[in-house]
């Protein structure tokens, strides 16, 4: 998949635009993560697919959402194979899987063995890194 890239300033007005959170660039350009139980998504349970607030890339159905109890919107599985990339995080002295969306490289959150099933897996997001379009 091709990376989308943009300058600073053309990330800061893109997202002005799309009237993103106060937060939503230090989170996605600068890997910034907000505080839990603020993001306007943690509590949020209609049907529809959650996207990346940077590029529209379709990341997660609301279908694979729920309630971890952890303060930010939690999600099983991605949508797609691909959509989200993996890297090893190693700051603020734990190792933890940072994901980021495969198609521009947005910080999204973290990923953790601790979810239920099928996948075992808990997508730990930042509401400011999505954005949701209803079904």
């Amino acid at each position: 998949m091709t990376q989308i890239t943009k300058t600073d300033a053309q990330w800061r007005e893109l997202l002005a635009a799309k009237g993103a959170e106060p937060v939503a660039f230090a989170v996605t350009r600068q890997a910034a993560t907000e505080r839990p139980f603020t993001g306007k998504y943690e509590g949020h349970w209609a049907k529809g697919v959650y996207r990346c607030i940077c590029c529209d890339a379709q990341l997660f159905h609301s279908g694979t959402k729920f309630d971890a109890g952890c303060g930010w919107p939690s999600f099983y599985k991605a949508s797609a194979d691909g959509a989200i990339q993996e890297h090893v995080d190693n700051s603020h002295g734990m190792r933890r899987v940072e994901t980021v969306c495969a198609q521009c490289g947005a910080h999204l959150g973290h990923v953790f063995e601790d979810g239920p099933a099928p996948t075992g897996l808990r997508y730990c997001m930042n509401s400011a890194s999505l954005d949701f379009k209803p079904e």
